[in-house]
């Protein structure tokens, strides 16, 4: 089941969040949540001068967008379409990286690491809210960033 939220340049450069709101909030309602797990993708209709070189996470107005949309909902990379690519330009849309034509996206590797911790630990205290198991769920996601964690490394994580 398939989502697709349209975001257009007047809801970008006014930071709204609405369009979102409407799809996640319902499925926030339903229970269980995992049928919407890795379902959701975004259509940028943000315009730009054809000459812009840039790619659409190079824009800062649609970095500052994404910025405030993770603020907002900081579990989000759970309904991401991961196999799509969807969390792989989420995590750009966040984290500083360059573009290389044979090698493609490299994050910053200290800001990935801080960045990858952080949604580690929020999302282990939401899954576990959401009575869903988190482990296997957040090393998918760091391997899909390109990082092994360790059985261990879940011992220290303490759910208050």
């Amino acid at each position: 089941m398939a989502i697709t939220i349209t975001l257009n340049s007047e809801q970008v450069n006014h930071l709204d969040l609405s369009p979102v709101q409407t799809v996640i909030e319902p499925l926030l309602k339903n229970t269980p949540i995992t049928p919407y797990e890795q379902q959701i993708s975004f259509v940028i209709d943000y315009f730009r001068d054809p000459e812009d070189p840039r790619e659409i996470s190079e824009v800062p107005e649609v970095r500052l967008w994404f910025i405030r949309l993770d603020a907002y909902y900081p579990w989000l990379p759970f309904f991401l379409d991961w196999k799509s690519g969807e969390l792989a330009r989420y995590v750009a849309m966040l984290v500083p990286h360059q573009f290389h034509r044979t090698e493609g996206i490299q994050y910053n590797p200290e800001a990935l690491e801080i960045f990858l911790m952080q949604k580690i630990f929020i999302l282990n205290d939401w899954l576990t809210q959401q009575h869903l198991p988190p482990k296997s769920r957040l090393m998918a996601m760091a391997q899909m960033l390109g990082y092994d964690l360790d059985d261990s490394f879940f011992e220290y994580i303490v759910n208050p």
